[in-house]
């Protein structure tokens, strides 16, 4: 029997973010367990209310914290509420929780040229430097490993996912970084890995049955190539540049005023991939590949019966309208900006 759990009952499951699709799941699949007596989901799509918290934790066997997982913000990116995460984390020692389940991301790796392709749970974390929701991660998982550091007698097992969709998620998709509309140097040649919401979820129950501690990738098997992905994407895929055109244009926009590259490309630019191993050799494994999934969640658009070569030409063309729409607008306000300037 653990500390935390009285004699004669089953165990009680509190789950940050529960309203979510993810969330919805695990409440789920928690529910069936016999072992289970009772699951309590929290809403984590606004700031956790502390004393709401507290109370919900006050008789949890089991914290799961998946936060506000599908949340989506302007740039397709969940929010981090790093203070909920503390408030978790606190309430779960007050009431001598041992067993807490944290959802990460892979992001906190990183996507660097020298990036091992997959990427194991022993490769340093290193995320983008001004990246927020990298840094984000990284700072949740810190958190969770301090709190584990100072409860020896619990558990934390951290999962670092994957981009995980399903067919809910095409909106999200699309908005996020992870897209494979994203405009990148043709020759990149990223892997990319998606994970169904249902093995994701999945994943998060047999690390609350197993007790589950420390940090564990959670990915399909395998990965897709940039022709793979690029070929399921079809004709709203990622628009291939000629070699040379990206940092070109970088720079051009860069001497306009139009700033560099945004936070977060270097994840459509270099490989972050994970191995799913050790996961996989305590019981738990995908029943999905990545290509069903990205076919899922991206089933692709109007334009989808016309040739690779008549899209490819469409896309430069778009991409070529809208970078001399972009230098002519911000020359244009160069310009009355310098006329008004005389004038005064």
């Amino acid at each position: 029997m653990e500390q935390g759990q009285s004699p004669g009952r089953g165990q009680t499951v509190v789950v940050i973010g529960g309203a979510g699709g993810l969330g919805r799941r695990l409440v789920h699949l928690a529910a069936t367990d016999a072992s289970v007596e009772r699951v309590v989901a929290l809403d984590a799509a606004s700031p956790l209310d502390d004393a709401e918290v507290k109370t919900a934790i006050s008789q949890a066997d089991v914290v799961v914290h998946l936060g506000s997982a599908e949340e989506v913000a302007p740039d397709g990116l969940p929010g981090v509420d790093i203070a909920g995460v503390r408030t978790v984390l606190d309430a779960a020692a007050a009431s001598l929780v041992t067993r807490v389940v944290v959802l990460s991301s892979a992001v906190v790796y990183g996507a660097w040229p020298n990036n091992a392709v997959p990427l194991t749970e022993e490769a340093p974390l290193r995320p983008e430097p001004g990246f927020e929701y990298a840094a984000a991660r990284t700072e949740v998982e810190r958190l969770a490993v301090e709190w584990r550091r100072d409860h020896p007698d619990a558990t934390v097992a951290v999962l670092r996912a994957t981009v995980s969709v399903d067919a809910a998620s095409t909106a999200w998709l699309a908005l996020s970084p992870w897209s494979a509309r994203a405009v990148r140097m043709s020759g990149a040649g990223r892997p990319s890995q998606f994970l169904h919401l249902d093995d994701l979820a999945a994943a998060v129950d047999h690390a609350r049955c197993e007790r589950l501690d420390g940090a564990y990738n959670v990915a399909p098997d395998g990965w897709l190539s940039s022709e793979a992905l690029a070929e399921l994407a079809g004709p709203v895929g990622r628009v291939h540049l000629p070699a040379g055109w990206l940092p070109r244009l970088q720079a051009t926009g860069a001497r306009i005023g139009l700033g560099g590259p945004p936070p977060g490309h270097t994840y459509t630019e270099h490989s972050w991939v994970v191995a799913n191993d050790r996961l996989r050799a305590t019981g738990w494994e995908p029943r999905q590949r990545s290509d069903e999934v990205y076919v899922e969640a991206d089933p692709g658009g109007p334009l989808a019966s016309m040739s690779p070569r008549r899209r490819q030409e469409l896309s430069l063309a778009a991409v070529g309208l809208a970078v001399v729409g972009g230098i002519a607008g911000a020359v244009g306000l160069v310009r009355r900006s310098r006329r008004r300037a005389r004038q005064a």
